[in-house]
């Protein structure tokens, strides 16, 4: 029996820079000005936010069940736009944890982040992504 999530944002233009994206009780400014601002979020940097939330949310989801013992997450992601078509070409992402696990343990908790993200999964058929998760 298959287990279904249904997910809904609506997406309003406030006006040619801007525009508000709303899911549940949260809202976010999103950059939609052609020429760019640096106070929102633009489309490439929204997913690329996705893939960081869900790199944290599946860590979140798996340290209770390996008894995983760690003191903070960092997710940097850099992203490269080719042109033609207009795609992103490559993602690496280095996830870094504070930690006294063991390196196995951390290869462990990097194997799950593969398998079992979401969003993850669905980027990972479309670009070059690429990774590694580290000691803090």
């Amino acid at each position: 029996m298959s287990n279904k999530m249904t997910f809904n944002v609506v997406a309003n233009r406030i006006d040619a820079h801007g525009s508000t994206v709303k899911c549940k009780d949260a809202s976010l400014v999103i950059d939609t000005d052609l020429k760019g601002r640096i106070d929102a979020f633009n489309p490439a940097e929204l997913l690329m936010s996705a893939l960081a939330a869900c790199i944290i949310k599946g860590i979140e989801r798996v340290t209770p069940i390996l008894k995983f013992d760690l003191q903070h997450i960092e997710v940097e992601i850099t992203g490269v736009r080719q042109d033609a078509p207009p795609k992103m070409e490559s993602i690496q992402y280095t996830i870094k944890i504070t930690t006294q696990e063991s390196d196995h343990r951390l290869e462990l908790l990097h194997d799950n982040v593969r398998k079992f993200g979401t969003v993850f999964n669905t980027i990972a058929p479309g670009t070059n992504l690429t990774g590694s998760l580290i000691r803090a």
